[in-house]
Parts: C-alpha cells; structure tokens; sequence
C-alpha cells in the first residue's frame, strides 16, 4: 500500500511542476502581449491625427489676378 501512496504523491509533484512551468510561460507571455498593447496604442495616438480630413478653409490662391476693371 505504501507504494502507491509514494507513485501517487510522485505523480503529484510532476504535475505541480509543469503546472509552474505553465505559469511562468503564461506570465511571460501577458508581460509582452501588454508591451505589445501599450506600443500599439502609441502608435494608434500618433496616426490618428495624420488621419483626419484636412482643413477646408480656402486658401487664397497664389498667381496672376487680372483686373476685374478691363
């Protein structure tokens, strides 16, 4: 009986081992995805204004104006 006692508490530490190993990979990969988030977001705020429509207040035109009198 004791036997199996030991393989079951065995098998328990190999499976809290990779349940840390699984952990630890989970936490890196949440470290980068919001390294990832917070440079898209950056980038975001600095395309955003590139993007909206320009000014629509006429310019005057640049050139030769004939006289309206002639």
């Amino acid at each position: 009986m004791s036997l199996f006692i030991m393989r079951a508490f065995v098998k328990m530490r190999e499976a809290l081992a990779t349940n840390q190993k699984i952990l630890q990979r989970l936490a890196e990969i949440e470290k980068t995805l919001l390294s990832h988030d917070s440079a898209l977001r950056d980038l975001y705020q600095k395309l955003r204004p590139l993007l909206s429509p320009p000014d629509t207040n006429p310019k005057p035109q640049i050139g030769f104006k004939p006289d309206p009198k002639a």
